[in-house]
């Protein structure tokens, strides 16, 4: 089939190019709704923003025509050159953004901080996607950033408060581009008042945050369209503005101009810059959702529509303020002719939300991506699209963004001041973006020092002065994501450290193998039918809430297995290597080790076949043990880490057992394995409760294998049983408290803030989609 293909290709060379033109045409045009509608609403208030303040007393048309070309030739270096050109091919497997980047750098260099990482998950195939690290091991900086411990940290909490700040744009977007929007009714009738307007944009905004769980892609088929007929709409207005009123603002694309902008502006001219920067904001969103498109379709539809409809509305308003300077406080809404006001002025408002709505997804993701680091707590995530992997809502997200957005509208009521503190979130998080872009040049794409050096001081240069001149607003509103920033990052802080602290507890106080080697097989207990899956945060070893239940319990499962659900630095983990199995004691036992694996961007679905593909897993790995010749002698009591990649079907049978699939169609079928009418009696109503729980029902057998070693048999034979038996899900019920001996902002951050986030975030059962009639959870002290 594939050598088929291969020749159909290449005899069709033509046919199969025009495929992927097609392809990344359409790609582009879905990109349009979702990418670019906010870089493309910018025109609402980028003039507005400039001429505010001390500005006022330099409206002649040099300094118009100077603001201009700074739009223009901003525009053309930091979107067209530096992310369409430079950064849209510095892709993690496909995904873009800031953790798409810090999670390349992990990978080529040893950055990472997440707890229990393994040699094994370098086995992954997105961890090699990439450039060898080989022929950069010896270099020197390399060396140097792994070794000290303090920079891996620094370059986290850069990684970090860019986040935050994304955060931040997610909050100060819909405020900015709705009530930019909504002010054109001002213009049209001046009987409204600012309260009114304020009023009407908080009303649209509730509504956006309230349809928020319906998903992006309900509304996604009219997304595009909207963004595109705006696009139009401004590209002939601009037209029609150059034409009509001053066609020589041509000369304004060169950049002499911003030498004479700055001439007759002084400090004011470059304080005015904080208002220019909002001409690019947005422009993160292009290499953010990457992961949704291709880099040829944002790419195609930057350079094709994007970017000449907008430098051509951005020349037709200053066109038109040229000879109406008296205009600048309404500047977009006074440019447009009277005939078409009104159609203009409904679209500007229908892409304002779309542009919203692209942000507020972006927050989603981000929120999603901090939590995998282990930087944020457990939130609910609901996955919106069975089509488009990806599309998240997360409800305790949604409505905090809906508050503090109104709360900033409200307070501000002026989008002067919501554009500053929209300037520097957006300008801070392209400026971290061009600092772990020039280390990904040094140590992924392995290129000289001297080359990831201009790269940074080049772009550096320009976006620090756009970054100093929107510090300088920071009293005029700018000081908003600064604080936004500081909350969540002290929730990112404090979470991570607890976390950390909780996990450096289980790693110094795990069980000794050779005490469980001597208390035998039974470990000293009865083995009753059945199977223990104990969940523990360890990747290695055994936890101490283990030695809670040997000791307690008269009783325990006759097959254990040590569960660690963990988040490597990849954006996605297929399936067939999601499991790693491995066994902790000697095979009489039965008790086996399984890690499951997760990227970043990857969502833990409550499907109900985890306990199936586990027990596929383990019994493909007592066969394979029995086969191969490296895990024959994983009998030796030292062992305890040896561990294989399970790629299981979860419908198809394997070669160590037979699968049987059948309906649930009665209360009967689904408990048959239940010997207490209690319990059935529980799970009948649980069932009941959660319909969207009940799933087929697997049955294991052993195929008809003569040749079968008999160990293996009965081994599997055991684990059959355990699962008809029934499945426990066992997890330790923590509570965290700093020492006695502490210090104040120790016991401040873990028995306040730590204790308060965990008692307010969701259960680690809830997060892992543990079904609640089969957890048992054991009280457990952690004194850090």
């Amino acid at each position: 089939m594939d050598a088929g293909a291969g020749i159909h290709r290449s005899s069709n060379p033509s046919q199969f190019s025009w495929i992927i033109l097609s392809r990344n045409l359409l790609l582009a045009y879905q990109s349009f709704g979702v990418v670019y509608g906010d870089l493309s609403t910018s025109p609402l208030y980028v003039y507005t923003n400039t001429f505010a303040g001390k500005m006022q007393k330099h409206q002649t048309e040099e300094v118009i025509f100077g603001a201009f070309s700074l739009i223009f030739w901003t525009f053309t270096l930091i979107p067209l050159i530096k992310y369409i050109c430079i950064l849209l091919s510095a892709d993690d497997n496909g995904e873009g953004g800031t953790f798409a980047l810090y999670s390349l750098l992990c990978r080529h260099a040893k950055f990472s901080l997440l707890p229990n990482q393994q040699a094994a998950d370098e086995e992954l195939s997105a961890y090699k996607y990439g450039p060898s690290t080989q022929a950069i091991a010896s270099s020197p900086l390399k060396r140097f950033l792994e070794k000290h411990r303090r920079l891996r940290t620094a370059l986290l909490v850069v990684v970090l408060f860019g986040a935050c700040m994304v955060i931040g744009d997610g909050v100060l977007t819909p405020a900015i581009s709705v009530l930019s929007a909504v002010s054109g009714l001002q213009v049209a009738d001046n009987k409204l008042t600012k309260g009114e307007l304020v009023l009407l944009a908080c009303v649209i905004l509730v509504g956006l945050f309230a349809l928020q769980h319906c998903g992006t892609h309900k509304v996604a088929f009219m997304f595009a369209p909207i963004v595109i007929i705006w696009l139009v709409s401004i590209l002939s207005i601009g037209l029609y503005n150059i034409i009509h009123w001053n066609p020589k603002i041509v000369h304004a694309l060169s950049p002499h101009y911003i030498i004479k902008f700055f001439s007759q502006t002084g400090k004011d001219g470059w304080i005015s810059l904080g208002g220019v920067l909002l001409s690019i904001t947005g422009t993160e969103a292009m290499f953010a959702d990457l992961g949704h498109f291709t880099a040829l379709s944002i790419r195609l539809a930057f350079a094709l529509a994007i970017y000449p409809c907008l430098v051509v509305q951005y020349m037709g308003q200053a066109a038109f303020l040229s000879k109406h300077p008296n205009s600048m406080s309404n500047s977009f809404y006074d440019s447009i002719p009277d005939r078409v006001f009104w159609p203009v002025c409904v679209i500007a408002t229908l892409a304002a939300i779309v542009g919203s709505q692209a942000v507020i997804t972006a927050t989603f993701s981000i929120v999603k991506q901090c939590h995998a680091l282990g930087c944020f707590p457990r939130v609910k995530v609901v996955h919106t699209s069975k089509h488009i992997y990806g599309q998240i809502y997360i409800p305790e997200i949604n409505w905090i963004l809906m508050v503090l957005t109104l709360a900033v509208t409200i307070g501000f009521q002026d989008t002067t001041f919501i554009g500053n503190a929209y300037g520097l979130a957006c300008m801070t998080v392209i400026f971290i973006t061009t600092f772990l872009m020039a280390l990904v040049i040094l140590f992924v794409w392995q290129k000289s020092v001297i080359l990831a050096t201009c790269f940074l001081l080049f772009f550096w240069f320009i976006e620090g002065v756009y970054l100093s001149a929107a510090l300088m607003k920071v009293p005029q509103g700018g000081w908003a994501p600064l604080v936004l920033s500081a909350i969540f990052m002290l929730i990112m802080y404090i979470w991570h450290y607890g976390t950390r602290k909780k996990y450096n507890f289980d790693l110094h106080n795990k069980v000794s193998l050779k005490w469980l080697l001597g208390l035998g097989p039974s470990l000293g207990i009865v083995r009753v039918p059945g199977i223990g899956l104990i969940y523990s945060e360890l990747a290695t070893g055994v936890p101490a809430i283990f030695s809670h239940f040997v000791t307690n319990l008269p009783a325990f499962h006759k097959v254990l297995v040590f569960v660690c659900v963990k988040s490597v630095p990849v954006p996605y983990v297929s399936p067939e290597e999601r499991f790693l199995i491995g066994r902790v004691c000697p095979r009489p036992y039965r008790m086996y080790r399984c890690i499951v694996r997760y990227g970043y961007k990857d969502i833990q679905r409550d499907d109900g076949s985890f306990e199936n593909k586990l027990i596929q897993s383990i019994a493909e790995f007592i066969q394979m043990e029995a086969v191969e010749p490296q895990f024959s002698s994983s009998e030796s009591p030292s062992l305890d880490g040896r561990m294989a990649v399970m790629s299981i079907n979860p419908v198809q049978s394997s070669l160590s057992l037979m699968v049987s699939e059948q309906e649930i169609l009665s209360i009967d079928e689904s408990i048959q394995s239940s010997r207490s009418l209690t319990l059935q009696s529980l799970r009948s109503a649980y069932d009941d409760e959660n319909p969207q729980i009940r799933r087929r029902h697997m049955r294991f057998q052993l195929p008809p294998n003569p040749g079968m070693d008999p160990l293996v048999r009965e081994e599997l034979m055991d684990l059959i049983q355990a699962k008809e038996a029934g499945v426990a899900y066992i997890m330790g019920h923590s509570y965290v408290k700093a020492r006695r001996t502490s210090s104040f902002l120790k016991k401040l951050a873990i028995d306040i803030g730590y204790s308060f986030l965990r008692k307010n975030c969701r259960g680690p059962a809830v997060a892992l989609n543990i079904p609640h009639i089969s957890l048992i959870e054991v009280g457990m002290i952690y004194y850090v």
